[in-house]
């Protein structure tokens, strides 16, 4: 809340007290009862639309003066209706989260163990926490108030979303990843997915949740910090992002790194020659978009000794396998459910971009790319690191993966009997990444220095 914030807090809070010990104690016994949800939103909506007035008015206002205003606000409306001051406490936060945060998804946005919030029109919003997807019970008091809200969001980052152009990719401050789909193409009301980043995951974190062994981690870290091209694939909610952002920790500070992604989350904080590189959408006339294409080819204009691309998904694999086959080192993701599946989605995406043979776009996937660590996530919520993958080359036409590491479950339950092919084992998925090969290209190790 800030300084100003909290002095403004104690005031209030005194104040509140003195009137309240005024109040004749009888008349404070009958009404002490929790004013419901319903009396409780109309007096907020009241307060709310008298403090909107008063902003008109005055066009631009500091958040400590906003703190006073509400204050006031408040206090008055406390002399007309009976008002607990818990209730008052709560009101006073929630209309400052309304005209300068998110409203009553502040709430959640600061909770540190939600980790999605869904909202699925105005009465629906689903939260996961833990791993565990649940409803929320609150609300929005209206769609308007949904849509404004929406609005806020898409407008910090220089994005439009309007029924014209109904869907819009944005974020939050903290680097919260924010997507957004209005009606018409939202047949229940405007539906907003924001994926929570609350602090950047290290791989000291990922080895501690068991994600990745430390051995692995070394391993990786050895590749990255010798140049090797990484491909990081898995499906959706993998944990893909995290991983890239925690992988990029081990770039060598003296390089010059350049960031591209849709809605920029990478957190770099190594390397202090960092350009980051955004996607923008056109405008409401069709013009002025970049798209992560073009930013590829803008990237390979200003001297980078890596490229990292936030998701791979159509033609700009093209232009980033190009940049990798022409002396540039780097890492990006994309979607896939196994390794073999991501190079069979490369293949693809690189024919919406270039009308190439099958054996000419197999020979540039081998080329450029090195490694391909698979992510997933298990029946019991975990994502781990199912496999990390070597390109080797290519046989009779199909490229060659070498296994490296590969996750083994633990088969057996508490009775150390084996589970028959029909028994699912409860609770937590137990097991690990184990080397199971040695790399076989080395020469990037050795042109810098590296052994493994």
């Amino acid at each position: 809340m800030g300084r100003a914030g909290g002095l403004c807090k104690a005031a209030f809070e005194r104040k509140a007290d003195m009137e309240l010990r005024e109040e004749n104690l009888e008349g404070i016994e009958e009404e002490q009862e929790d004013i419901p949800a319903a009396a409780s939103g109309s007096l907020r909506r009241l307060i709310q639309r008298r403090i909107m007035k008063e902003l008109e008015v005055r066009r631009s206002i500091s958040d400590e003066e906003l703190w006073e205003l509400i204050d006031r606000e408040v206090l008055e409306a406390g002399k007309e209706r009976f008002v607990p001051l818990k209730e008052k406490m709560d009101l006073r936060i929630r209309l400052f989260d309304s005209f300068r945060r998110l409203g009553i998804l502040q709430e959640l946005v600061d909770d540190p163990q939600v980790t999605e919030i869904m909202v699925n029109g105005r009465e629906q919003i689903f939260i996961e926490r833990g791993g565990q997807v649940m409803q929320w019970d609150k609300c929005f008091d209206s769609e308007e108030q949904l849509e404004d809200l929406i609005q806020q969001i898409v407008s910090r980052v220089n994005r439009m979303v309007n029924v014209s152009s109904p869907i819009a990719d944005a974020r939050l401050e903290d680097g919260s990843r924010v997507h957004v789909v209005l009606p018409p193409i939202a047949l229940d009301g405007p539906a907003v997915t924001i994926r929570k980043f609350p602090e950047p995951i290290t791989i000291e974190k990922l080895i501690q949740y068991q994600s990745l062994t430390a051995e692995a981690a070394q391993f990786l870290k050895v590749l990255v910090a010798s140049g090797y091209n990484i491909f990081i694939s898995g499906g959706t909610n993998s944990g893909k992002s995290t991983f890239l952002n925690a992988l990029s920790a081990f770039i060598p500070q003296e390089e010059r790194v350049i960031t591209i992604e849709d809605s920029a989350e990478l957190q770099i904080q190594q390397v202090p020659n960092l350009i980051r590189l955004e996607a923008r959408n056109a405008n409401g006339e069709g013009e002025g978009a970049v798209t992560i294409r073009d930013l590829i080819r803008a990237a390979l204009r200003m001297n980078p000794d890596r490229i990292i691309v936030g998701e791979v998904r159509s033609g700009e694999a093209f232009d980033l396998l190009t940049a990798f086959n022409t002396g540039h080192s780097g890492m990006g993701t994309g979607h896939a459910n196994s390794p073999t599946d991501m190079l069979s989605r490369l293949e693809s995406m690189v024919l919406m971009a270039a009308e190439l043979p099958l054996a000419a776009i197999r020979s540039q996937i081998c080329a450029a790319i090195d490694i391909i660590v698979q992510l997933g996530r298990l029946r019991d919520r975990s994502r781990r690191v199912l496999s990390i993958a070597e390109i080797t080359g290519i046989t009779q036409g199909e490229i060659q993966l070498h296994p490296l590491f590969s996750f083994q479950e633990e088969v057996e339950d508490e009775e150390g009997e084996e589970n028959g092919p029909y028994t699912q084992k409860q609770g937590r998925v137990e097991g690990e990444l184990v080397l199971v090969g040695q790399i076989t290209r080395k020469e990037k190790l050795q042109a810098a220095g590296y052994q493994l």
